[in-house]
């Protein structure tokens, strides 16, 4: 699920559709949570779509350490990518946003972090864009990314989370443990599907 402070526009032919902020959204905001709703495939329900579907459930979904393919349900799904992105996955099973987002600001994610078995070609237009995002990044970035998650889940209960109650109780235990001592922190390393070459998607 989505955080409720978000809407769905229209951006461009080339882009399509992204999501934006509708009011202030802190550092340290919990953004998306995978809720009871998330259509959850597995690598063998996914092959068993027609090469159509495929490239439908490709398109708006990503694919969890489990190699489960994810489709939200609600708009989470039209989150673009941007290599300056607003928000992160966390080993946590939701995203956090790592800096603040101003109302009207594009809500935008970390690819990286999806288990993409391709190359993925990139036009985020801002300083520092990869280019590419590649199979290897989570290996070679994943301690940057820990670096702004952390910061950002230092702050986590400062704010109102809305969406806070769709977390289990063993995942909120596991985050007041961060809070307390640091090394308790799950990477982002844990969202990696480690089985990936041998359960090909496509």
């Amino acid at each position: 699920m989505i955080h409720p402070n978000t809407c769905l526009r229209f951006i461009s032919e080339d882009m399509g559709y992204g999501l934006f902020a509708t009011a202030f959204i802190p550092k340290g905001t919990i953004v998306y949570v995978k809720d009871a709703l998330e259509i959850e495939l597995t690598p063998e329900e996914y092959l068993a779509h027609s090469p159509a579907m495929q490239e439908v459930i490709e398109k708006y979904s990503y694919i969890d350490e489990r190699g489960f393919r994810i489709l939200s349900w609600d708009t989470a799904k039209y989150v673009n990518h941007c290599c300056q992105c607003n928000t992160m996955s966390t080993g946590y099973g939701f995203e956090v946003a790592i800096r603040d987002i101003q109302p009207g600001e594009e809500i935008t994610d970390e690819y990286g972090l999806f288990n993409l078995e391709y190359e993925m070609p990139l036009a985020c237009a801002k300083k520092g864009c990869r280019g590419m995002i590649r199979v290897e990044d989570p290996e070679k970035l994943a301690d940057r990314w820990d670096e702004q998650v952390r910061a950002a889940l230092d702050v986590l209960f400062d704010h109102p989370q809305p969406l806070m109650n769709l977390l289990d109780d063993a995942t909120v235990e596991d985050l007041v443990d961060f809070v307390q001592d640091e090394g308790a922190y799950r990477s982002v390393r844990a969202l990696r599907y480690p089985q990936r070459a041998l359960h090909p998607f496509g």
